[in-house]
């Protein structure tokens, strides 16, 4: 494992020698965010030692280094999940790349399923907490101290003063914000109605297919971690209802502007 990392890292500072403050993972539908970015070099995961290749629609699968807000930073245009049948190393592979690289805080995004009967589809959703039981855990296995404790603590994954920052932002923009619990789930079916409601009975507010992996990661190697939801449809309605792939990324593309605004200014912030 530190092996490959080292490798990636080696090939990546051989063509960006810069030292990037901070790392952003883009989800679904919200690849347009690196028009944000003073693009200074792209470089393809296909290029990257030991990278694995995003397979799916709305992720371009690159990494994006420049300046952002008076930062420099690093952004993962696409991730990668269970359900394309990546293993949970190689899902978060690329988060601890970034981390020895030299982040030093860590932004998530995702578009995420609503569970919590007052969301609407646009919302966007603070990730204050998540469940992570529905999904393996990318720590099972050989524990590298080079990268963190055996039994990290996870009383606290995402940081309160982060999303306390992020709240005085959207209040000083007039952007209405909703919190919640993140569940994960390891797709790539949506979730039955049953599901759902078992989701909403343990707590969730809402569901995706990514960022806990991702999260868990970054927390064992010491990185502060703030991520937000897209909330790109509602699972609990009424109503019968269809969700698709295709609702998704036009539901995220939508919410973008107040995303974009949002992350610059917290990245400015920093």
């Amino acid at each position: 494992m530190m092996t490959k990392i080292n490798e990636a890292v080696a090939f990546i500072k051989n063509i960006y020698s810069d030292k990037p403050a901070v790392g952003i993972v883009l989800g679904s539908g919200l690849g347009s965010f690196t028009t944000e970015i003073n693009i200074e070099k792209e470089i393809p995961y296909g290029d990257i030692p030991h990278f694995p290749v995003s397979t799916v629609e709305g992720h371009s699968g690159k990494l994006i280094f420049g300046t952002l807000g008076g930062k420099k930073i690093v952004a993962m245009a696409g991730r990668f999940h269970l359900y394309e049948g990546y293993s949970s190393d190689q899902t978060v592979f690329p988060i601890r790349v970034l981390k020895f690289l030299g982040i030093d805080t860590l932004l998530v995004s995702n578009a995420a399923g609503g569970v919590n009967p007052s969301f609407k589809v646009g919302d966007l959703m603070i990730i204050t907490d998540h469940i992570s039981q529905l999904a393996p855990n990318p720590l099972i296995g050989k524990n590298y101290k080079e990268l963190g404790p055996r039994f990290p603590d996870m009383s606290e994954p995402y940081k309160k003063q982060l999303i306390q920052k992020m709240k005085d932002i959207a209040a000083q923009k007039n952007i209405k914000l909703q919190e919640g619990v993140y569940v994960a789930v390891t797709g790539p079916t949506f979730e039955t109605r049953a599901e759902y409601k078992m989701i909403h009975t343990l707590g969730g507010d809402a569901v995706g297919m990514s960022t806990v992996q991702e999260v868990i990661t970054a927390v064992h190697m010491g990185l502060p971690v703030f991520a937000m939801s897209v909330i790109t449809d509602v699972g609990i309605r009424e109503e019968e209802n269809v969700i698709t792939h295709e609702e998704v990324l036009q539901a995220a593309k939508e919410a973008e502007p107040n995303f974009k605004a949002l992350f610059c200014e917290l990245i400015a912030q920093l």
